[in-house]
Formats: structure tokens, C-alpha cells, sequence
């Protein structure tokens, strides 16, 4: 069993990494949240924002309210994962022991930092070699868990990911999602940062899995660390209802399944069957709008 200290003696310094567009409320209360949660831990709050191009405010509201984050600015075209690398260079370049993915939508727990590095030392001292840990996160006001870290149950379908719900302990993941994720400066430094080619979606499920290639392992600490309310598939490429023109339309566009990222992504992490992993979805997309037809 893990025990979480009230503060660490020895605290480390964590720089958390976000990206934002147009949602400034909820960006403050991220960086809210992680201010209060590194004070509870003795941790010194630091973080390097890319604001991709917001029209709101947010910028400015986060230098006035937070000037212990370092803001940068894009031009509105780097949606997640390229503002996540565009910040995660930067942060690269100062001295660290954690970087911490933090989803500019996600509510840290009170107590979430010094979970997450007090299970980064147990898996530590346990596993012998330094671990990626993933938080996650539950909807606010279901409390179902809504992201945090997956396994991929068969072989022959290694992007068919399960959600994992978190425990009283460590569970090891083969997958994650970005919005709470440790990362020790050891496995930064070997595995590099986010990949700039994946146009939105997709480079934390990548890094995973380079990561696991390099020889780490990912686990989800224990319990809930934090909130952040689900995607809807209302609307989206995957719900049935919205017609196969305007599906095939947004699978294509960058928060779907873009041909450049997703080929990417399967060349990459299929192996030899890799064609057949990158050809199912859109063909599936096809042959289920076909069913659904009266």
C-alpha cells in the first residue's frame, strides 16, 4: 500500500504543460487547481501554457491571475497535440524532474500531485526503472471514469483500447490519455517529446507506446485524480444519426481521423498489418452507415 504524505520532504520540480483555445474559465480553473494541489504537496507551481491563437482573453487572464506560467501564443492551427509539443519544447529547456500533462478542461484533486509522485517513487523503488504515471479523471457529475489510462485486451487488435477504472492500487496501462500524466525528466529525455505530425489527436496514444517500446512501463495511480467531463459522440463522425456525407467529412477533419495522422500512426505501431489496421475504420464507417439504411 502507498503512503501519501501531507507535503514531500524533498519535493521536486514539476513544470505542467497545457494547451488552451477560447476556454478561458476552465483554463483558470485548471491552473487553480494545480496551484492549490502543488501547495498541499510542497511542490513550487510552474507551468508553460500554449495559447493557441484564443480570442477570449485568455492569454492575458492567465499572465494576470498566474504569473508563475509562462504563456505562449500560436496562430489557432496547432489544436492539441501540436501546441502540447510547442509547449512541452519549451519546457524541455528548463530544469525539471516531472513534466505534467494537464488538459487545460481538467480540475486537479486537492491531493493529485503528491499522489502522483509519491506512486512515481513506489513504482520506482518496485519496478527498478523510472515509470510514466496517468491520473484519472471522472465526470463531475457521474463520477464514471472519463479518461485516464488503457489496456488493448487482444493482440489482434492493438488500437482497440479498454478504459481502465482505477483501483486501491497501481494498474498498468498499455495506452493514455493526456490530460493528467507524470512524466519523469529520465524518460524525457530518451523518448523525446510529442510527435508535431499528428494533427490533434493521437500523440499521447503514440508516446505511450514509444515509451513501452524504449522498455518503460505506464501505470494509472490509484483512485480519481482529477475531473473532466466526457467527449459527447453527439454530432461527431460516430454518431449514426448525422448523415454518411457529413460523417465521412468530419472523420476527416483533425479532431476525427485524419488520413495523414492515422497512416502515421499505424505505419508506425501495426507491424505487418499495419494497412489493414489503417483501412478498417473508414471502410467500417461505410459498411455500418450501409446497415443502418431501412
Amino acid at each position: 500500500m502507498i503512503q501519501y504524505p501531507r507535503a514531500l520532504t524533498t519535493p521536486p520540480t514539476i513544470i505542467a504543460i497545457l494547451t488552451a483555445f477560447n476556454r478561458c474559465a476552465s483554463t483558470l480553473d485548471a491552473l487553480a487547481s494545480l496551484e492549490i494541489s502543488c501547495r498541499n504537496a510542497g511542490v513550487m507551481s510552474q507551468a508553460v501554457l500554449m495559447d493557441d491563437g484564443s480570442t477570449d482573453g485568455t492569454a492575458q487572464a492567465v499572465r494576470e491571475s498566474y504569473p508563475w506560467t509562462t504563456v505562449l501564443e500560436g496562430d489557432g492551427n496547432l489544436f492539441w497535440n501540436r501546441g502540447m509539443h510547442a509547449a512541452q519544447a519549451h519546457a524541455m529547456t528548463l530544469p525539471h524532474d516531472y513534466l505534467l500533462w494537464l488538459n487545460d478542461d481538467t480540475r486537479l484533486e486537492p491531493n493529485a500531485i503528491t499522489k502522483l509522485i509519491a506512486t512515481s517513487a513506489h513504482l520506482t523503488k518496485t519496478d527498478r526503472t523510472l515509470c510514466i504515471v496517468v491520473g484519472a479523471t471522472a465526470d463531475p457529475e457521474t463520477g464514471q471514469t472519463t479518461y485516464g489510462g488503457d489496456i488493448a485486451p487482444s493482440r489482434w487488435r492493438p488500437f482497440h483500447y479498454r478504459r481502465l477504472t482505477p483501483g486501491a492500487e497501481p494498474m498498468e496501462c498499455h495506452a493514455m490519455n493526456g490530460n493528467i500524466v507524470l512524466i519523469p525528466a529520465g524518460i524525457v529525455r530518451i523518448v523525446g517529446n510529442l510527435d508535431p505530425l499528428f494533427e490533434h489527436a493521437m500523440g499521447d496514444t503514440d508516446y505511450a507506446l514509444r515509451a513501452r517500446r524504449a522498455g518503460f512501463r505506464i501505470y494509472i495511480a490509484p483512485g480519481h485524480l482529477g475531473e473532466c467531463s466526457g467527449n459527447q459522440v453527439n454530432g461527431t463522425y460516430r454518431d449514426p444519426v448525422v448523415p454518411l456525407s457529413d460523417r465521412w467529412r468530419k472523420m476527416l477533419s483533425r479532431k476525427g481521423l485524419p488520413f495523414r495522422s492515422w497512416l502515421h500512426f499505424t505505419r508506425r505501431h501495426g507491424g505487418m498489418l499495419w494497412p489493414l489496421y489503417f483501412a478498417w475504420p473508414y471502410f467500417r464507417l461505410l459498411i455500418m452507415q450501409n446497415k443502418s439504411k431501412p
